[in-house]
């Protein structure tokens, strides 16, 4: 053998692979991936907020490469509104809102809200969305927007009055205080008061904010 050259393997002995440029730790798609991530993106964006999550920090939680991460996901706008698909058509909502007599709205609105927070699911997700809408302009005008058209609208049309969306928007500041206080600052009573009494209590002030 010549000086320089290089000697070739046997058949016998493996040749030599390329290191992987993988992250160690990190795992490469599978099956559920898209699922994981966007389980992660919930947790931190219910945590956390819609400015203080990361597309590198939701990967490091769900265990796989950033990279990963933008091949499902093209921006961290998108992450968010994957992750947060309502647990609740909002149109349902108006649904359930108008389906039943005028003098009981109230009662109907304050019910179909907290049956919305108090699942676990969905209240991991009303979490994430609360969080996200005080720290990003752009989520909380989606959430203005989709609200305003899918159940401030329907209702204020239900209504028939002149200030009927000024109504409804007055009762949208009562339910998200009641979420403010109950499941992000866990005020107390509130926080561990049972559904009927807050049901009982809060369906009075809503109808009258609606009908009075």
């Amino acid at each position: 053998m010549t000086a320089g050259s290089r000697s070739t393997p046997s058949s016998g002995t493996p040749s030599a692979r390329p290191s992987s440029s993988r992250t160690p730790g990190r795992r490469p798609g599978g099956p559920d991936t898209r699922g994981e991530i966007l389980r992660a993106a919930r947790e931190s964006f219910a945590g956390k907020g819609f400015a203080a999550t990361s597309m590198r920090g939701v990967a490091r939680e769900a265990g796989v490469d950033a990279a990963l991460v933008h091949h499902y996901f093209d921006s961290k706008d998108e992450l968010f509104i994957e992750s947060m698909a309502l647990p609740i058509d909002p149109r349902q909502i108006a649904a359930t809102i108008l389906g039943g007599p005028r003098d009981q709205l109230g009662r109907r609105i304050v019910t179909t809200f907290l049956g919305v927070w108090e699942s676990t699911d969905g209240q991991q997700r009303m979490k994430a969305i609360m969080r996200s809408v005080v720290t990003s302009d752009d989520v909380a005008r989606q959430m203005r927007e989709g609200i305003t058209e899918m159940i401030i609208g329907p209702v204020a049309q239900a209504l028939d009055t002149p200030d009927a969306r000024l109504r409804v928007s007055l009762v949208a500041t009562q339910l998200v205080g009641l979420a403010l206080t109950r499941y992000l600052v866990e005020l107390e009573p509130v926080a561990s008061a049972p559904i009927p009494d807050l049901i009982n209590r809060l369906a009075p002030v809503i109808q009258h904010l609606l009908t009075a």
